[in-house]
């Protein structure tokens, strides 16, 4: 692979750490009671709807995990049996390129990467921790979008592509911020994988009722990325095996392996099976940072559905999900699943930094790599994202992704 370490790198899971105030600068008075900063001892945590939820351990992010910390554990090379708080160590303080976009840039140029998708961090618990308010989940989201687009910029150079977030607790809503981060630039959205709690109840934002808001993301062209976050399958989990917290970093065998990637393969089911891909067949979404082993099971399950019951589905379940879905499928998962499952120009590469779970370097992926020549090389690393987001790519003279597979 070092014959081919100058591919213009375009990564498809980057992070920022957000300021103290992202949630709440843009927070209308009446919801400011509900999400606030509480002290429990030492700690800074962050409680909403009066509930302190220690899923990410410092919400300030004043200091946080070294980028790559947690490799050991990811890659499967952890033989001390190192806990990921212990892997944690005692941090260190946030850099400036983990808080604004300038130096971010700079931090691009000196890990050799072209450009990326930065998603946020706190989104990650906010339609979990909120989800019994569902005015309260709209209300924060369009705060944090606000802020981002004031900190951030929605792009920025053309290398900088934030996700803003579309909650779908409500569908005029989700109608609501999808037109207003469009007009203000944003070239790709960020939606959590599971089902959202609106005013009548839980179910899946894959149902006919949200058709409005598909069809005019449709309409805009505008990529979807789902990316792994709070389990909603949590508090299922926590009927077999009780815990005492919700920090992601006390994590045990039993809910490794029960919550696995359940999420994920459910939201690509429901958009399947209910119809949005067919009935939206131009929509493409992409799952980030939630691996690739729920992909052939899953494939495999479409498959046996469709043979039992065949009038139920508008299209076969399994040419649809080749058809409509992207995988950048976390640094540690297998692009070769991807490949195999989806093909080879729906596979994206993603680093997740500068979180402690992804690579303290995008470079370092290299040393995961599988065997591949140099176009799925420069396919993979950047072209296959770019791809995705509607961008051109950076090398129109050779063989398209497809011709190489």
């Amino acid at each position: 692979m070092s014959l081919f370490m100058d591919a213009p790198i375009f990564d498809a899971d980057q992070h920022l750490y957000e300021a103290a105030d992202a949630l709440t600068r843009y927070l209308p008075d009446e919801y400011k009671s509900a999400v606030q900063f509480v002290q429990v001892g030492r700690h800074t945590r962050i409680a909403i709807l009066g509930k302190i939820t220690e899923y990410i351990p410092n919400p300030t992010f004043d200091r946080v995990a070294a980028p790559g910390a947690h490799e050991a554990f990811y890659s499967g090379n952890n033989p001390e049996g190192k806990t990921l708080r212990q892997m944690s160590g005692r941090g260190m303080d946030a850099l400036p390129a983990f808080r604004e976009p300038a130096a971010r840039i700079e931090s691009l140029d000196e890990q050799g990467v072209q450009a990326t998708m930065i998603y946020p961090t706190l989104a990650n618990l906010v339609e979990h921790s909120a989800a019994e308010d569902p005015e309260l989940v709209v209300a924060v989201i369009h705060a944090l979008n606000r802020w981002m687009l004031d900190q951030w910029g929605y792009v920025h150079e053309d290398r900088l592509f934030m996700t803003p977030v579309i909650t779908c607790a409500e569908v005029d809503a989700a109608r609501k911020e999808l037109a207003y981060v469009i007009d203000q630039g944003a070239k790709v959205v960020l939606m959590k994988p599971a089902p959202a709690k609106g005013l009548h109840g839980w179910r899946s934002p894959a149902l006919p009722e949200f058709d409005p808001f598909w069809s005019e993301v449709e309409q805009a062209n505008l990529p979807v990325v789902l990316h792994g976050s709070q389990p909603p399958l949590s508090d299922y989990v926590a009927k077999w095996e009780p815990s005492k917290t919700n920090n992601f970093q006390e994590v045990s065998p039993f809910k490794w392996v029960a919550l696995g990637h359940r999420e994920i393969a459910d939201m690509v089911t429901s958009l399947i099976c209910h119809g949005t891909f067919s009935r939206f067949p131009k929509l493409r979404v992409a799952s980030v940072e939630n691996g690739s082993a729920w992909i052939r099971p899953l494939l495999h399950d479409l498959a046996a559905a469709h043979d039992k019951m065949p009038q139920a589905f508008l299209e076969h379940p399994v040419e649809v999900m080749r058809r409509n879905c992207w995988v950048s499928p976390f640094w540690e998962g297998s692009v070769e699943d991807v490949v195999d499952a989806l093909g080879w120009d729906k596979v994206m590469f993603g680093s997740d930094y500068p979180h402690p779970e992804g690579l303290a370097e995008p470079k370092d992926y290299y040393k995961y790599a599988e065997g591949m020549d140099e176009n799925r090389a420069r396919d993979f690393m950047g072209d296959n994202a770019r791809r995705f987001l509607g961008l051109p790519v950076l090398a129109e003279n050779r063989p398209t992704a497809s011709a190489t597979a």
